[in-house]
C-alpha cells in the first residue's frame, strides 16, 4: 500500500503540537511550581518549608500551600528586592484566578487569591506572625482577628477549636472566594511605652544572680559555668498589653525594651472572660498563648543583641492576679467566684505557704531562657490587687513616704492604693477594657495610628496620633480628651446624651471615624469604676482630694493622660494638678528593680501583709456611687 506523504506530515505535525504542547507545561511549572511539589499538591521535600501544611490524613504527604508565584528558574540569581516585582508580574498573568476581592490588612491591600491563607498574605504584607511549628497548625501561636470578610474563609480546622470568632489562625485560615473582602489584624501590635529609665541603674545592685570567678550562681547554688554577660528580664503581663525589659545583672542597666499586645485576647477582653474561658474544654491555651509570645520576643532580642539565651539567668514576672497565675499555668477558677481570692491567696491565708510570692524553674515552664533559670512571681496583695500592684509600690516606695499619697494604676483592672504613715489601704476596679481599645467602636490600644489627643477647635476636631500619620482609631488618652471636649463645648450632656437627638458624632469624617452614644456609654462605665474606687477609698481612709499630697498616676495610657481632662470628666479625683505625678510603666521598672535586688523583694513581701484591702462591692452605697460616676463630670470634693 502507498505511503501518503501528506498523511505523513499531519502526524508528525500533530506529534510536533503535543510536544510543544508538554514543552511548553513544563516550562510554565517551572518557572512557578515547586520543583517538590507532585501532581496532588504534595510536598516531597525531605526538609522544612513555612509552605508545608498538616495532611488531611494521616499518613499522607504534607500538603504543599505554596502560591506558585515564584520564578524557581532563575532562584538562585535573583536577588531579594527583585522577588515582589516578579510576584507582581506573574499575579498580571492570573487575572483569571481573581474573582475581584481583596485581603487587606492596616492601610495595605492584595487582590484575593482562592486557596491562599492568611498567613500568606501576612507574608506579602512584611507582618511579623509568630509560628514555632512550621505552619502545620499545632503550635496555637498565629492568631489573627478577622475583622471583615469572615464567610470568605474556609471552615476551621480541628487545631483552630479552641478560638471562637472573630478569632483564626493564620496558616489555617485558607481563602475560598475570592469575590469578597477580607480584613484581619494580628494581635501583636506593638503599643507605645515609655522607656524604663536610666535612673534605676543607679539602685543598689543585690541580683539573686551573680558571677563567682568561672561561675554563675542563684543565691549560693552553682547554675552555670561562665558564659559571659549576666542578663535578667522583667516582664509585666498586663490584661492588654505585655512590656519587658532586659537588664545587665551586673551593671543594672536596661538593654533591650519591647511591648506588645498580650495574646490571650482571644480568651476574653477582661479578666473575668479570660477565667471563664480557662474552665472550658481548652484550659492551658492562654498559659501557652502568653508563654509562646515572650518566647518568641526573647528570640528576637536574642536576635537584635547577637546574645545567646543561655546568658538570662533569671525572669521576673509582675501582673494582676489572674494575669501572674495564667502565666504560671495556674488554676484561677477561684479568683472569678466570691471572695475572689487565688489558690496561692488561699494557701497562703491557710497557713500552707509563708509569701504570696511564686518561684519556679524556667524550664518547667518551657521558657526560652537558661535551662537552670528561675522565674519569680512577684506577690500578690489581696484578690484582684495583683503583683503589678506590688511592683508600682516599689516604685514610688511608698514605705518611705511621710505624707498621704494615692497610687491609681489605670487598667482593663483599676487598682487604687492609699498610704499614709505606715497605714496602706487597696482596692480594685473592674474598669473594663473601654479605655484599652475595646468595646468602643472606634477604640484601639496606644499603637501607631492611634489618635493619643484631641481638641475642638472652631468647629471641627484636631488631633494628633502616635506615629504622626494617617488615624486608625482612638487610644485611651484621646478618648479622655474626646469626652472632655464633647462636655465643655456642650456637645453631649453629663449622661452622654448628644444633642438634636444625634446618636453619634464625626469624629475624623475623612477617614470614617465616628464616636456614638453607645460608645459613650461604655465609657460612662468604665469611668465610673474608676471614680468609685478612688471615691469610697478616700472616704474609707478619712482624707478628701485635698488632702493627697501626691497622686502618683501609673498604667498603659496614664503618661499620656491630660490630666485637666480626667479631671475634668471624673475620670480622676480633684486632686490639684500641681500634685499629680506620672509614673510611666511604674509595674515593669519594678519588676526591674525584684530583679536588681533580692532585699527589694523581701521588703515588699513584708510590706504586702500590712495592707489592708477593700472590697468595694460590699459597701452599703457602693451602687449609688457608682450611679453617679457614670456622668461626665468632675468627681465631688466631699467624700
Amino acid at each position: 500500500m502507498p505511503i501518503d506523504p501528506s498523511e505523513i506530515q499531519k502526524r508528525r505535525d500533530r506529534l510536533t503540537g503535543i510536544l510543544s504542547d508538554i514543552v511548553r507545561h513544563a516550562d510554565e511549572q517551572a518557572q512557578c511550581r515547586c520543583p517538590y511539589k507532585n501532581r496532588f499538591d504534595q510536598c516531597t521535600a525531605a526538609f522544612g518549608c513555612r509552605n508545608k501544611r498538616k495532611p488531611k490524613e494521616k499518613g499522607q504527604l504534607p500538603v504543599c500551600a505554596h502560591d506558585d508565584q515564584l520564578d524557581y528558574r532563575t532562584a538562585w540569581e535573583t536577588e531579594p528586592e527583585s522577588y515582589e516585582p516578579m510576584r507582581d508580574q506573574i499575579r498580571a498573568g492570573r487575572s483569571s484566578e481573581k474573582g475581584g476581592g481583596a485581603v487587606a490588612h492596616e492601610d495595605v491591600s492584595r487582590p484575593a487569591i482562592a486557596g491562599r491563607t492568611i498567613f500568606d498574605y501576612a507574608d506579602e504584607f512584611d507582618v511579623r506572625v509568630p509560628t514555632s511549628c512550621g505552619r502545620t497548625g499545632h503550635c496555637h501561636e498565629c492568631v489573627v482577628e478577622i475583622q471583615r470578610g469572615a464567610e470568605a474563609l474556609g471552615a476551621p480546622t480541628e487545631s483552630e477549636a479552641f478560638l471562637k470568632p472573630p478569632f483564626r489562625l493564620a496558616c489555617q485560615a485558607v481563602l475560598e472566594r475570592a469575590d469578597q473582602d477580607v480584613t484581619f489584624a494580628i494581635l501583636r501590635r506593638a503599643p507605645k511605652i515609655l522607656p524604663a529609665g536610666e535612673d534605676d541603674a543607679a539602685a543598689p545592685l543585690d541580683p539573686m544572680v551573680t558571677r563567682r570567678g568561672d561561675g554563675v550562681f542563684y543565691g549560693d547554688e552553682q547554675i552555670d559555668r561562665d558564659q559571659g554577660t549576666l542578663y535578667g528580664l522583667a516582664i509585666d503581663v498586663g490584661t492588654t498589653t505585655v512590656v519587658a525589659v532586659l537588664i545587665d545583672l551586673e551593671s543594672g542597666r536596661a538593654v533591650y525594651e519591647t511591648s506588645f499586645e498580650n495574646p490571650q485576647r482571644f480568651g476574653g477582653s477582661d479578666i473575668m472572660h479570660r477565667i471563664s474561658y480557662d474552665a472550658q474544654a481548652f484550659q492551658g491555651e492562654l498559659h501557652r498563648a502568653i508563654i509562646n509570645a515572650v518566647n518568641s520576643e526573647i528570640r528576637v532580642l536574642c536576635q537584635q543583641l547577637s546574645i545567646r539565651r543561655q546568658q538570662i539567668y533569671e525572669v521576673v514576672i509582675v501582673g494582676n492576679s489572674t494575669m501572674r497565675d495564667l502565666f504560671f499555668g495556674l488554676d484561677v477558677q477561684t479568683i472569678g467566684e466570691k471572695p475572689y481570692k487565688s489558690t496561692i491567696e488561699h494557701e497562703f491565708i491557710e497557713g500552707r505557704r509563708s509569701t504570696t510570692a511564686l518561684n519556679e524553674s524556667a524550664r518547667h515552664l518551657g521558657l526560652y531562657v537558661n535551662r537552670n533559670a528561675r522565674v519569680f512571681g512577684a506577690p500578690l496583695i489581696a484578690s484582684h490587687v495583683g503583683a503589678d500592684v506590688a511592683a508600682d509600690l516599689v516604685m514610688i516606695d511608698i514605705a518611705a513616704q511621710d505624707q498621704t499619697v494615692m497610687l491609681v494604676d489605670v487598667g482593663t483592672n483599676t487598682e487604687v492604693v492609699i498610704g499614709h504613715r505606715g497605714r496602706l489601704m487597696a482596692a480594685s476596679c473592674p474598669a473594663g477594657p473601654a479605655f484599652e481599645g475595646g468595646l468602643v467602636t472606634f477604640g484601639m490600644p496606644g499603637c501607631e495610628g492611634a489618635i493619643e489627643s484631641i481638641r475642638y477647635v472652631d468647629g471641627r476636631f484636631e488631633y494628633k496620633t502616635i506615629g504622626d500619620g494617617p488615624p486608625r482609631g482612638i487610644c485611651g488618652s484621646g478618648l479622655i480628651d474626646l469626652l472632655a471636649e464633647l462636655r465643655r463645648h456642650d456637645l453631649m450632656t453629663p449622661k452622654g446624651v448628644f444633642p438634636d437627638r444625634r446618636t453619634e458624632h464625626e469624629i475624623v469624617p475623612e477617614h470614617g471615624i465616628t464616636f456614638s452614644r453607645r460608645d459613650a456609654s461604655e465609657l460612662a462605665q468604665a469611668k465610673a469604676a474608676n471614680t468609685c474606687g478612688q471615691a469610697i477609698l478616700m472616704r474609707r481612709f478619712g482624707v478628701r482630694p485635698d488632702d493627697i499630697h501626691r497622686l502618683y498616676l501609673a498604667g498603659g495610657f496614664a503618661n499620656y493622660v491630660d490630666a485637666a481632662s480626667a479631671v475634668d470628666i471624673g475620670f480622676l479625683a480633684p486632686v490639684p494638678f500641681d500634685r499629680i505625678e506620672k509614673i510611666g510603666n511604674s509595674a515593669a521598672r519594678g519588676a526591674g528593680r525584684m530583679l536588681r535586688s533580692r532585699r527589694c523583694r523581701e521588703s515588699i513581701e513584708a510590706l504586702v501583709r500590712t495592707i489592708e484591702h477593700v472590697e468595694l462591692e460590699t459597701m452599703d452605697d457602693f451602687f449609688e456611687v457608682f450611679v453617679e460616676g457614670c456622668q461626665m463630670k468632675p468627681a465631688s470634693s466631699n467624700h
